[in-house]
Protein backbone atom coordinates (compact mmCIF):
# COMPACT_ATOMS: atom_id res chain seq x y z
CA UNK A 1 0.00 0.00 0.00
CA UNK A 2 3.39 2.38 -0.01
CA UNK A 3 3.29 2.67 -3.64
CA UNK A 4 1.72 5.82 -5.13
CA UNK A 5 -0.10 3.79 -7.67
CA UNK A 6 -2.70 1.93 -5.32
CA UNK A 7 -3.50 5.43 -4.14
CA UNK A 8 -7.10 5.36 -4.39
CA UNK A 9 -8.23 8.71 -2.40
CA UNK A 10 -8.64 11.63 -3.92
CA UNK A 11 -5.36 13.53 -2.59
CA UNK A 12 -3.84 10.31 -3.73
CA UNK A 13 -5.37 10.57 -7.04
CA UNK A 14 -3.47 14.23 -6.96
CA UNK A 15 -0.12 12.34 -6.22
CA UNK A 16 -0.26 10.39 -9.35
CA UNK A 17 -1.54 13.35 -11.31
CA UNK A 18 1.34 15.41 -10.14
CA UNK A 19 4.17 12.82 -10.66
CA UNK A 20 3.10 12.96 -14.54
CA UNK A 21 1.54 16.54 -14.86
CA UNK A 22 3.33 19.25 -17.00
CA UNK A 23 5.97 21.74 -14.86
CA UNK A 24 3.31 24.28 -16.22
CA UNK A 25 0.87 26.55 -14.39
CA UNK A 26 -2.20 26.98 -16.08
CA UNK A 27 -2.78 30.73 -16.41
CA UNK A 28 -5.19 32.76 -14.92
CA UNK A 29 -7.87 35.27 -16.62
CA UNK A 30 -5.44 38.49 -16.77
CA UNK A 31 -7.13 40.60 -18.90
CA UNK A 32 -8.40 44.61 -17.73
CA UNK A 33 -12.10 43.40 -16.43
CA UNK A 34 -10.63 40.03 -14.90
CA UNK A 35 -12.08 41.27 -11.45
CA UNK A 36 -15.70 41.94 -11.98
CA UNK A 37 -15.61 38.08 -14.48
CA UNK A 38 -16.81 35.50 -11.65
CA UNK A 39 -14.19 32.89 -10.46
CA UNK A 40 -14.09 29.62 -11.64
CA UNK A 41 -15.49 28.50 -8.36
CA UNK A 42 -18.13 30.81 -8.36
CA UNK A 43 -18.98 29.75 -11.97
CA UNK A 44 -19.97 25.98 -10.52
CA UNK A 45 -22.44 28.22 -8.04
CA UNK A 46 -25.62 27.88 -9.76
CA UNK A 47 -25.55 24.52 -10.91
CA UNK A 48 -28.55 22.49 -9.56
CA UNK A 49 -26.51 20.25 -6.92
CA UNK A 50 -25.51 23.43 -4.72
CA UNK A 51 -28.54 25.64 -5.04
CA UNK A 52 -29.80 22.50 -3.62
CA UNK A 53 -27.82 22.26 -0.52
CA UNK A 54 -28.41 26.15 -0.06
CA UNK A 55 -31.59 25.85 -0.32
CA UNK A 56 -32.23 22.89 2.18
CA UNK A 57 -29.36 24.43 4.56
CA UNK A 58 -31.75 27.70 4.61
CA UNK A 59 -27.68 29.70 3.51
CA UNK A 60 -29.78 30.58 0.33
CA UNK A 61 -30.27 33.68 1.72
CA UNK A 62 -26.90 34.35 2.92
CA UNK A 63 -25.48 35.77 -0.37
CA UNK A 64 -28.79 37.96 -0.98
CA UNK A 65 -28.89 39.37 2.49
CA UNK A 66 -24.61 40.09 2.22
CA UNK A 67 -25.58 42.04 -1.64
CA UNK A 68 -28.31 44.23 0.47
CA UNK A 69 -25.89 45.30 2.86
CA UNK A 70 -23.26 46.33 1.15
CA UNK A 71 -25.70 48.38 -1.62
CA UNK A 72 -25.99 50.08 1.79
CA UNK A 73 -22.79 51.13 2.82
CA UNK A 74 -21.34 54.76 2.20
CA UNK A 75 -18.09 54.64 2.31
CA UNK A 76 -15.04 52.04 2.25
CA UNK A 77 -14.47 51.91 5.82
CA UNK A 78 -17.96 51.00 6.20
CA UNK A 79 -18.05 48.30 3.75
CA UNK A 80 -15.06 46.72 5.40
CA UNK A 81 -16.38 46.92 8.64
CA UNK A 82 -19.35 45.02 7.21
CA UNK A 83 -17.70 42.31 5.18
CA UNK A 84 -15.69 41.21 8.41
CA UNK A 85 -18.59 40.98 9.97
CA UNK A 86 -20.73 38.94 7.98
CA UNK A 87 -18.00 37.06 7.26
CA UNK A 88 -17.56 35.82 10.70
CA UNK A 89 -21.42 35.38 10.83
CA UNK A 90 -21.11 33.13 8.50
CA UNK A 91 -18.79 31.07 10.15
CA UNK A 92 -20.36 30.86 13.64
CA UNK A 93 -23.61 30.46 11.69
CA UNK A 94 -22.16 27.24 10.21
CA UNK A 95 -20.46 25.99 13.33
CA UNK A 96 -23.76 26.50 15.19
CA UNK A 97 -25.50 24.18 12.84
CA UNK A 98 -23.02 21.95 12.79
CA UNK A 99 -23.27 21.66 16.64
CA UNK A 100 -27.22 21.75 16.92
CA UNK A 101 -27.74 25.36 18.13
CA UNK A 102 -30.33 27.43 16.45
CA UNK A 103 -32.93 26.37 13.70
CA UNK A 104 -31.71 23.70 10.70
CA UNK A 105 -32.87 25.54 8.24
CA UNK A 106 -34.01 22.76 6.04
CA UNK A 107 -33.55 19.18 5.81
CA UNK A 108 -29.73 18.99 5.29
CA UNK A 109 -28.42 17.22 7.95
CA UNK A 110 -26.85 19.41 10.36
CA UNK A 111 -23.22 17.84 9.63
CA UNK A 112 -22.74 18.95 6.64
CA UNK A 113 -19.83 21.40 5.30
CA UNK A 114 -21.21 22.52 2.28
CA UNK A 115 -23.43 25.24 2.59
CA UNK A 116 -20.55 27.12 4.42
CA UNK A 117 -18.65 26.79 0.93
CA UNK A 118 -20.84 27.64 -1.37
CA UNK A 119 -22.49 30.21 0.67
CA UNK A 120 -18.94 31.76 1.08
CA UNK A 121 -18.89 32.03 -2.94
CA UNK A 122 -22.08 33.17 -3.29
CA UNK A 123 -20.69 36.19 -1.42
CA UNK A 124 -16.99 36.79 -2.99
CA UNK A 125 -18.91 36.64 -6.27
CA UNK A 126 -21.28 39.78 -4.78
CA UNK A 127 -18.65 41.43 -3.59
CA UNK A 128 -16.77 41.09 -7.14
CA UNK A 129 -19.87 42.33 -8.98
CA UNK A 130 -20.26 45.36 -6.38
CA UNK A 131 -19.75 48.93 -7.88
CA UNK A 132 -20.50 51.50 -4.87
CA UNK A 133 -21.20 55.04 -5.72
CA UNK A 134 -18.06 56.15 -3.96
CA UNK A 135 -16.07 54.05 -6.15
CA UNK A 136 -13.48 50.78 -5.20
CA UNK A 137 -10.17 50.34 -6.25
CA UNK A 138 -9.12 46.86 -7.17
CA UNK A 139 -6.46 47.02 -4.56
CA UNK A 140 -9.62 47.91 -1.67
CA UNK A 141 -11.29 45.20 -3.35
CA UNK A 142 -9.02 42.67 -2.81
CA UNK A 143 -8.74 43.90 0.66
CA UNK A 144 -11.65 43.61 1.44
CA UNK A 145 -12.19 40.08 -0.24
CA UNK A 146 -9.35 38.44 1.99
CA UNK A 147 -11.10 39.77 4.97
CA UNK A 148 -14.49 37.89 3.65
CA UNK A 149 -12.31 35.01 2.80
CA UNK A 150 -10.29 34.77 6.86
CA UNK A 151 -13.11 35.90 8.63
CA UNK A 152 -15.43 33.08 7.26
CA UNK A 153 -13.10 30.15 7.67
CA UNK A 154 -12.78 30.79 11.04
CA UNK A 155 -9.07 31.98 10.17
CA UNK A 156 -9.47 35.26 12.60
CA UNK A 157 -11.52 33.57 15.57
CA UNK A 158 -9.00 31.31 16.89
CA UNK A 159 -9.10 32.44 20.63
CA UNK A 160 -8.60 29.98 23.78
CA UNK A 161 -9.84 31.21 26.93
CA UNK A 162 -7.24 31.73 29.71
CA UNK A 163 -7.23 29.48 32.49
CA UNK A 164 -4.36 29.46 34.12
CA UNK A 165 -2.96 26.49 32.15
CA UNK A 166 -6.04 23.99 33.13
CA UNK A 167 -7.23 23.90 29.94
CA UNK A 168 -5.21 22.09 26.99
CA UNK A 169 -5.40 24.12 23.63
CA UNK A 170 -5.65 21.75 20.45
CA UNK A 171 -5.73 23.40 17.00
CA UNK A 172 -7.75 21.97 13.99
CA UNK A 173 -7.46 22.57 10.18
CA UNK A 174 -9.76 21.49 7.28
CA UNK A 175 -10.13 21.93 3.65
CA UNK A 176 -13.22 23.41 1.65
CA UNK A 177 -14.69 20.49 -0.96
CA UNK A 178 -12.62 19.79 -4.28
CA UNK A 179 -12.55 17.69 -7.18
CA UNK A 180 -16.17 20.17 -8.00
CA UNK A 181 -15.76 18.74 -11.47
CA UNK A 182 -15.76 15.24 -10.78
CA UNK A 183 -18.80 15.23 -8.54
CA UNK A 184 -20.17 19.11 -7.93
CA UNK A 185 -22.13 17.07 -4.77
CA UNK A 186 -18.59 16.50 -2.93
CA UNK A 187 -18.54 17.05 0.87
CA UNK A 188 -14.86 17.29 2.60
CA UNK A 189 -15.29 15.32 5.73
CA UNK A 190 -12.06 17.54 7.16
CA UNK A 191 -13.90 21.12 6.67
CA UNK A 192 -16.88 19.50 8.78
CA UNK A 193 -14.68 18.39 11.55
CA UNK A 194 -13.43 21.35 11.99
CA UNK A 195 -16.80 22.97 11.83
CA UNK A 196 -18.21 20.15 14.43
CA UNK A 197 -15.44 20.60 16.67
CA UNK A 198 -14.40 24.74 16.81
CA UNK A 199 -14.70 25.53 20.67
CA UNK A 200 -15.59 22.47 22.09
CA UNK A 201 -14.08 20.98 24.90
CA UNK A 202 -12.67 16.86 25.29
CA UNK A 203 -12.75 15.56 27.91
CA UNK A 204 -9.22 13.42 27.62
CA UNK A 205 -7.42 11.24 30.84
CA UNK A 206 -4.70 14.56 30.96
CA UNK A 207 -7.34 16.74 31.40
CA UNK A 208 -10.28 19.43 29.22
CA UNK A 209 -8.91 19.86 26.05
CA UNK A 210 -10.60 23.16 24.11
CA UNK A 211 -10.19 22.27 20.44
CA UNK A 212 -10.21 25.63 17.91
CA UNK A 213 -10.73 25.08 13.98
CA UNK A 214 -10.02 26.57 10.98
CA UNK A 215 -10.60 25.68 7.30
CA UNK A 216 -8.31 26.56 4.47
CA UNK A 217 -9.17 27.01 0.38
CA UNK A 218 -8.29 24.55 -2.16
CA UNK A 219 -6.00 26.73 -4.10
CA UNK A 220 -2.21 27.36 -4.94
CA UNK A 221 -2.41 30.79 -4.86
CA UNK A 222 -3.61 31.45 -1.43
CA UNK A 223 -0.59 29.22 0.20
CA UNK A 224 1.51 30.86 -1.94
CA UNK A 225 0.78 33.83 -0.35
CA UNK A 226 0.90 32.82 2.96
CA UNK A 227 -2.64 31.96 3.73
CA UNK A 228 -1.63 29.19 6.21
CA UNK A 229 1.62 31.09 8.15
CA UNK A 230 -0.57 34.51 8.67
CA UNK A 231 -3.46 32.29 10.74
CA UNK A 232 -1.09 30.12 12.53
CA UNK A 233 1.78 31.97 12.77
CA UNK A 234 0.21 34.00 15.96
CA UNK A 235 -1.51 30.36 17.58
CA UNK A 236 1.02 27.93 17.16
CA UNK A 237 3.00 28.98 20.27
CA UNK A 238 0.01 29.34 22.43
CA UNK A 239 -1.38 25.72 21.78
CA UNK A 240 -0.26 22.28 23.27
CA UNK A 241 -1.00 20.14 19.65
CA UNK A 242 -1.82 20.91 16.48
CA UNK A 243 -3.72 18.70 13.72
CA UNK A 244 -4.02 19.69 9.77
CA UNK A 245 -6.45 16.95 9.03
CA UNK A 246 -7.59 16.59 4.88
CA UNK A 247 -9.57 13.89 3.17
CA UNK A 248 -6.89 11.00 1.42
CA UNK A 249 -7.67 7.53 0.86
CA UNK A 250 -10.73 5.09 0.74
CA UNK A 251 -11.85 3.28 3.91
CA UNK A 252 -8.66 4.36 6.08
CA UNK A 253 -7.37 6.98 8.30
CA UNK A 254 -3.56 7.39 8.06
CA UNK A 255 -0.99 9.56 10.29
CA UNK A 256 1.80 11.28 7.46
CA UNK A 257 4.75 10.73 8.98
CA UNK A 258 7.15 12.81 6.50
CA UNK A 259 5.92 15.99 4.23
CA UNK A 260 7.50 17.20 0.96
CA UNK A 261 8.38 20.78 -0.51
CA UNK A 262 6.80 19.73 -3.54
CA UNK A 263 3.82 20.40 -5.66
CA UNK A 264 2.68 18.12 -8.24
CA UNK A 265 0.36 19.98 -10.13
CA UNK A 266 -3.08 18.52 -9.50
CA UNK A 267 -5.54 21.17 -10.56
CA UNK A 268 -6.75 22.85 -7.22
CA UNK A 269 -10.45 24.42 -7.29
CA UNK A 270 -9.87 27.17 -10.18
CA UNK A 271 -8.56 24.42 -11.99
CA UNK A 272 -4.44 25.83 -11.88
CA UNK A 273 -1.70 23.59 -11.50
CA UNK A 274 1.30 24.50 -10.17
CA UNK A 275 4.64 22.34 -10.24
CA UNK A 276 7.37 23.41 -8.34
CA UNK A 277 9.17 23.48 -4.60
CA UNK A 278 6.61 24.58 -2.14
CA UNK A 279 7.32 28.66 -2.87
CA UNK A 280 8.19 29.37 1.07
CA UNK A 281 9.71 32.72 3.14
CA UNK A 282 13.50 32.43 3.57
CA UNK A 283 13.93 29.90 0.98
CA UNK A 284 17.73 29.49 1.06
CA UNK A 285 17.05 27.79 4.51
CA UNK A 286 14.33 25.51 3.34
CA UNK A 287 14.10 22.05 4.25
CA UNK A 288 13.19 18.74 1.19
CA UNK A 289 11.31 17.25 4.26
CA UNK A 290 9.62 18.32 7.70
CA UNK A 291 7.96 15.38 9.91
CA UNK A 292 5.55 14.69 12.27
CA UNK A 293 5.63 15.26 16.24
CA UNK A 294 2.54 13.73 16.70
CA UNK A 295 2.26 10.81 18.38
CA UNK A 296 1.21 8.46 16.05
CA UNK A 297 2.73 5.10 17.54
CA UNK A 298 -0.16 5.24 20.02
CA UNK A 299 -2.69 6.60 18.00
CA UNK A 300 -2.41 3.68 15.34
CA UNK A 301 -2.53 1.16 18.05
CA UNK A 302 -5.20 2.55 19.89
CA UNK A 303 -8.82 1.81 19.18
CA UNK A 304 -10.47 5.07 17.66
CA UNK A 305 -13.38 3.87 15.80
CA UNK A 306 -14.67 2.15 12.60
CA UNK A 307 -11.82 2.74 10.23
CA UNK A 308 -8.10 1.42 10.89
CA UNK A 309 -5.46 3.96 11.14
CA UNK A 310 -1.96 3.31 9.70
CA UNK A 311 1.50 5.37 10.42
CA UNK A 312 1.95 6.29 6.80
CA UNK A 313 5.63 6.22 6.12
CA UNK A 314 6.01 6.35 2.21
CA UNK A 315 7.53 8.66 0.28
CA UNK A 316 8.76 9.75 -3.38
CA UNK A 317 12.00 10.94 -4.11
CA UNK A 318 14.95 11.96 -5.91
CA UNK A 319 18.00 10.50 -4.39
CA UNK A 320 21.31 12.48 -4.41
CA UNK A 321 22.96 12.51 -7.44
CA UNK A 322 19.85 10.88 -9.00
CA UNK A 323 17.62 12.00 -11.44
CA UNK A 324 14.61 10.13 -11.33
CA UNK A 325 11.67 9.93 -8.80
CA UNK A 326 11.96 6.66 -6.32
CA UNK A 327 9.04 5.63 -4.02
CA UNK A 328 10.52 5.01 -0.42
CA UNK A 329 8.32 2.70 1.96
CA UNK A 330 10.66 3.51 4.70
CA UNK A 331 10.44 7.52 4.53
CA UNK A 332 13.43 10.00 3.27
CA UNK A 333 17.21 9.32 2.19
CA UNK A 334 19.40 11.63 3.12
CA UNK A 335 20.09 14.59 0.83
CA UNK A 336 17.15 13.50 -0.57
CA UNK A 337 14.66 15.95 -3.53
CA UNK A 338 10.99 15.94 -2.57
CA UNK A 339 8.79 14.90 -5.05
CA UNK A 340 5.86 14.03 -2.65
CA UNK A 341 5.12 13.35 1.32
CA UNK A 342 3.36 10.43 2.72
CA UNK A 343 -0.12 12.57 1.92
CA UNK A 344 1.65 13.24 -1.35
CA UNK A 345 2.06 16.76 -3.35
CA UNK A 346 -0.83 17.87 -2.94
CA UNK A 347 -2.47 20.74 -0.92
CA UNK A 348 -2.93 18.20 1.52
CA UNK A 349 0.60 17.52 2.05
CA UNK A 350 0.97 21.08 1.36
CA UNK A 351 -0.29 22.65 4.76
CA UNK A 352 0.80 20.02 6.56
CA UNK A 353 4.52 20.79 5.44
CA UNK A 354 3.92 24.42 6.19
CA UNK A 355 2.66 24.18 9.47
CA UNK A 356 5.09 21.85 11.02
CA UNK A 357 7.94 23.74 8.80
CA UNK A 358 6.61 27.35 10.85
CA UNK A 359 6.52 24.50 14.18
CA UNK A 360 10.32 24.15 13.47
CA UNK A 361 11.15 27.78 12.84
CA UNK A 362 9.41 29.02 16.14
CA UNK A 363 11.56 26.64 17.89
CA UNK A 364 8.93 24.32 18.74
CA UNK A 365 10.10 21.43 17.19
CA UNK A 366 11.28 19.45 20.35
CA UNK A 367 8.14 20.46 22.57
CA UNK A 368 5.01 20.89 20.57
CA UNK A 369 3.10 17.89 19.24
CA UNK A 370 1.85 18.58 15.58
CA UNK A 371 1.15 16.92 11.98
CA UNK A 372 -1.24 15.82 9.65
CA UNK A 373 -4.21 13.15 9.78
CA UNK A 374 -5.45 12.27 6.35
CA UNK A 375 -9.38 10.76 6.48
CA UNK A 376 -11.12 8.23 4.98
CA UNK A 377 -12.70 9.37 1.45
CA UNK A 378 -16.35 10.47 2.48
CA UNK A 379 -18.31 8.17 0.30
CA UNK A 380 -22.00 8.14 -0.87
CA UNK A 381 -24.26 5.16 -0.34
CA UNK A 382 -24.92 2.28 -2.76
CA UNK A 383 -26.83 3.13 -5.77
CA UNK A 384 -26.11 6.91 -5.38
CA UNK A 385 -22.65 7.05 -7.07
CA UNK A 386 -23.36 8.55 -10.43
CA UNK A 387 -22.45 12.34 -9.97
CA UNK A 388 -25.04 12.58 -12.78
CA UNK A 389 -28.06 11.52 -11.32
CA UNK A 390 -27.30 10.83 -7.75
CA UNK A 391 -28.78 12.75 -4.91
CA UNK A 392 -26.85 15.36 -2.92
CA UNK A 393 -27.54 13.30 0.21
CA UNK A 394 -28.27 9.88 1.57
CA UNK A 395 -28.33 8.13 4.77
CA UNK A 396 -25.19 6.21 4.31
CA UNK A 397 -23.24 9.36 3.23
CA UNK A 398 -24.58 11.26 6.64
CA UNK A 399 -22.99 7.72 8.55
CA UNK A 400 -20.13 8.03 6.66
CA UNK A 401 -19.54 11.84 7.98
CA UNK A 402 -20.70 11.49 10.99
CA UNK A 403 -18.37 8.04 11.69
CA UNK A 404 -15.40 10.39 10.06
CA UNK A 405 -16.06 13.28 12.43
CA UNK A 406 -16.64 11.36 15.60
CA UNK A 407 -12.80 9.00 14.46
CA UNK A 408 -11.17 12.61 14.44
CA UNK A 409 -12.36 13.57 18.16
CA UNK A 410 -11.12 10.04 19.46
CA UNK A 411 -7.51 10.38 17.57
CA UNK A 412 -7.33 14.00 18.96
CA UNK A 413 -8.29 12.35 22.53
CA UNK A 414 -5.22 9.77 22.52
CA UNK A 415 -3.40 11.97 20.77
CA UNK A 416 -3.11 14.61 23.58
CA UNK A 417 -3.12 12.08 26.29
CA UNK A 418 -0.14 10.17 24.80
CA UNK A 419 1.71 13.74 24.44
CA UNK A 420 0.99 14.79 28.09
CA UNK A 421 2.60 10.91 29.11
CA UNK A 422 4.99 12.11 27.04
CA UNK A 423 5.84 15.40 28.66
CA UNK A 424 5.74 13.60 32.06
CA UNK A 425 8.00 10.89 31.06
CA UNK A 426 10.59 13.83 29.84
CA UNK A 427 10.10 15.87 33.29
CA UNK A 428 10.70 12.71 35.26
Amino acid sequence: MNSPRVRIGIFGLALLAGLSAPATAAAADTSADSSAAPTVEEQRLDKAAPQEILRRSGFDAVAPKFARALGGARSYAEARGLVVRQGAALWQRAVDRAQGRGPAGGDLSRDDDRPLYWARLGMTRELRLWEPSFGVSDTQRAALSGELERNSRGQTSIRYPCTGGTLKRVLVTGFDPFTLDRDIRISNPSGATALALDGTVIETAEGRVRVETAVFPVRWQDFAEGTVERALKPVLPKVDLFATVSQGRVGRFDVERTNGAWRGGFPDNENIGRTETVPVDDPASQPQWTSTTLPYKVIVAANTGRFPVYDNTSVTEIPAGGADPVVRADGPTDGSTARAGGGGNYLSNEIAYRATLLRDRLGLGATLPGGHVHTPVLQFGTGNTDPATGAVTDPEFVRNRLDIIAQVRSVLTVAVDASGQDAEADVS
